[in-house]
């Protein structure tokens, strides 16, 4: 896939959940008062006058003085801890519910997994979930007869007694012993299948250490690789290929390392001087070439490393030109390269000869109304991901042979899809054969795998997320509908609800999901814990609002510097279509958003704080206006592209108009559940925590205002798939309080 540029990006946590069928309207429930037993007093955050003063305008931040940027002052410390402590006091009369809740949740999960297995040369590499443990194993296996038995959509691995046995090249579970935090996110196998190198994070911070270890007996191949991203490549069986950051967070180098060789030797490719841009590194599906792009909201352009010479260093693919970003994958004698600009905003595909990339091919023209998502290649085949009218497609095509010459591609193979909502994403697939592997799941599909054949057009489904608890997708609607926003814009909604449950007359409980940011598609996706509110009567909706990509390019840079205000605007026209239709209605509605996300909720809950019941804002980027205005915070410099950079005086003040923390108004707010993580690198802790100081002070309600720091975690909260389980039944049971939808604790669930 395309890599996302680094920022302040969503977390979808695919949790499960299984409730009750008890229609909330006969609910016997506890009100919030009666919940809370000895309730400790709120905390007031002390305050130490901050003025900022900027083309004439003062700003005063009297909770600037939450910000550690080293985590260790024992004041600030001490106020998240009572914060927290506030928060279990709470909630302590709930904590039987949340309890019982998160045993239904892991009563869903088939506990013992595996993933599909994919084929990669010789062996099946596939990832083991064991009873009770929070990580995963990391397996392969010897495929028999590997170079008799290519692939096919039917190919099964065979686990019998007489063949190969399953090999298990790293136990997470044990390594996160040492750990509160545990992570990785890259684990690459050398060509020659003899090595092993993986990023790890043991703190949540996403600055990485990467090991090498030799696969059959597990021992670790030289020194660790110390702070870098987790980005990294082999080059050759010898060689890998990294990034490491600047001081602010920001991938700026590129290195080469001999593996024997001291990290201090390595060899520095490429430096990206200018601190709004950041690289990142990826492979090629053939294998012969690695691609380093450097990229901001706008720009991209890229160089190639011939990996069987990586001390050549770096060619240039695609000229630095402002305005043109640019992806590019390789097959024989060509690099495909997916090409943006102002003129062509969704994208053209082209072609050009590796031994003159200046001499480009049309493969497949821009279109202002379909947009070129992503692309598969393959040695005969090319699977290209695109976007029309909000929803996904797959478009197969069959290449000539590669001494062929490359013109035009032959009409392409589109693969139908059953729900009238859904996503769709690459998988892992094996470049080598005519099999396109890619996921699907929509609002109530489990998540499911498929292998495709683009020769037949032959299509296999491999796996299927197994939920527990007698879950039939038959018993869900899913709906797509259209909110009209304030100048005119239809804004697509997706909803889901279950049938059975709801009286569609304005008194079901709604949570609506939004965030709107980066050119990122929120498409509708399962999530097995959502069944906890389905089945109690919830109706979950998304708003599919500008400044996400889901309508094309176009509905992104409409969402974004002076245009944001449409982000927030889309989701609260979605919000009052709702209301219209008697999906739901004001008492009823509640709202999530996540990192920038958390954005969205901070800017709706102040322009509108009556439209809504209860919010949950995670992790958000509520403090916009200051962090945009320091670049010593990671991720400022490079998303001056995404926001605008105040500095300049437009930007300051529309910025000023939305930033949450700069809006806070001494007016009434629903209920809302704000977390933070202490090691969050793209957005730090402060920013929720003065959210939260600047509400309480401010607001004149007496509804429910809590945050809940995790100590020992970063941007995607704790690590274990038991504790995210964990803190999902959190989330769920403080909505379900404010909406008075608790049970007596005598009650069943």
């Amino acid at each position: 896939m395309w890599r996302l540029f680094n920022s302040r990006s969503l977390l979808v946590t695919a949790l499960s959940l299984s409730p009750s069928l008890s229609s909330p309207n006969t609910l016997r429930s506890m009100s919030s008062s009666s919940s809370t037993g000895t309730m400790r007093s709120p905390p007031a955050a002390k305050k130490v006058e901050h003025r900022m003063e900027m083309f004439g305008d003062v700003r005063v931040d009297n909770y600037y003085w939450l910000r550690d940027d080293s985590r260790t002052s024992p004041e600030v410390l001490s106020y998240l801890q009572q914060e927290n402590a506030y928060t279990d006091s709470v909630l302590s009369g709930t904590k039987q519910f949340e309890d019982q809740l998160f045993k239904e949740i892991r009563g869903r999960i088939k506990e013992e997994d595996i993933s599909v297995p994919y084929r990669q040369g010789p062996y099946y590499y596939y990832t083991r979930n064991l009873e009770g443990k929070e990580y995963l194993q990391h397996c392969r296996r010897l495929i028999p007869n590997h170079d008799m038995t290519p692939c096919s959509v039917h190919d099964t691995m065979p686990t019998g007694p007489d063949d190969p046995p399953e090999h298990v090249i790293l136990d997470e579970n044990i390594k996160a012993q040492e750990h509160g935090f545990y992570s990785i996110q890259a684990f690459k196998v050398s060509p020659n299948h003899k090595l092993v190198a993986y990023a790890e994070d043991t703190k949540g911070d996403e600055i990485y250490t990467v090991h090498v270890i030799d696969v059959e007996i597990g021992a670790p191949v030289g020194k660790p690789l110390t702070s870098v991203t987790c980005d990294v490549e082999w080059a050759n069986d010898d060689t890998l290929v990294y990034i490491t950051m600047d001081e602010i967070l920001r991938p700026d180098k590129v290195w080469l390392h001999k593996l024997g060789t001291d990290q201090s030797s390595d060899i520095c490719l490429y430096h990206e001087k200018d601190d709004t841009f950041s690289i990142d590194l990826q492979k090629s599906e053939s294998q012969e070439f690695l691609f380093v792009g450097s990229e901001n909201k706008i720009t991209r352009f890229i160089f190639f490393i011939d990996a069987s010479k990586p001390e050549d260093g770096l060619k240039v693919l695609t000229p630095h030109v402002v305005g043109i970003a640019s992806w590019a994958k390789h097959r024989g004698n060509h690099f495909f390269i997916i090409r943006r600009s102002e003129e062509f905003f969704n994208s053209e595909l082209l072609a050009c000869p590796v031994d003159d990339v200046s001499v480009t091919t049309p493969l497949i023209p821009h279109r202002e109304r379909i947009k070129i998502q992503d692309t598969c290649l393959f040695a005969n085949h090319l699977a290209v991901y695109e976007r029309e009218n909000g929803l996904p497609k797959v478009i197969a095509y069959h290449l000539p042979a590669v001494d062929e010459p490359l013109t035009s591609l032959e009409d392409g193979r589109a693969i139908d899809f059953i729900d009238p909502v859904y996503t769709v994403d690459p998988a892992q697939s094996e470049f080598n054969s005519s099999i396109l592997r890619f996921s699907y799941s929509s609002l109530r599909t489990p998540d499911s795998v498929y292998d495709y054949d683009m020769n037949t057009g032959t299509s296999v489904v491999k796996k299927i997320e197994t939920v527990l608890g007698g879950f039939d997708a038959s018993e869900y609607v899913t709906e797509r509908k259209w909110a009209t926003a304030s100048d005119g814009t239809q804004v697509p909604i997706s909803i889901v609800y279950r049938k059975n449950l709801v009286n569609l007359d304005g008194s079901d409980p709604l949570l609506l999901y939004g965030y709107g940011s980066y050119e990122v598609c929120i498409d509708p996706w399962f999530k097995a814990s959502r069944l906890s509110l389905l089945d109690r009567g919830f109706i979950f909706a998304i708003a599919h609002i500008r400044g996400g990509g889901e309508m094309g390019r176009q509905w992104y840079e409409n969402g974004k510097y002076l245009k944001k205000m449409n982000t927030f605007t889309d989701f609260i026209a979605c919000a009052e279509y709702l209301i219209e239709q008697r999906y739901c209605s004001k008492e009823k509605l509640c709202i999530e958003g996540r990192s920038a996300g958390g954005l969205l909720m901070g800017s709706v809950l102040n322009m509108r704080p009556d439209l809504f019941k209860v919010a949950f804002a995670g992790v958000p980027f509520v403090d916009a206006l200051t962090t945009m205005l320091d670049p010593t915070i990671p991720l400022t410099t490079s998303e001056w592209e995404e926001w605008g950079d105040p500095r300049k005086e437009e930007f300051y003040h529309y910025m000023k108009a939305y930033s949450p923390v700069d809006n806070i108004k001494s007016q009434n707010y629903p209920h809302i559940l704000v977390t933070a993580g202490l090691h969050d690198p793209r957005v730090m802790y402060s920013e929720p925590a003065k959210f939260v100081a600047k509400l309480r002070e401010t607001k004149t309600d007496n509804n429910m205002l809590l945050l809940k720091c995790e100590f020992g975690a970063g941007h995607s909260s704790k690590s274990g798939r038991f504790e995210k389980l964990q803190e999902q039944a959190f989330i769920y049971t403080f909505i379900l309080k404010a909406l008075d939808m608790i049970p007596e604790p005598s009650s069943s669930l």
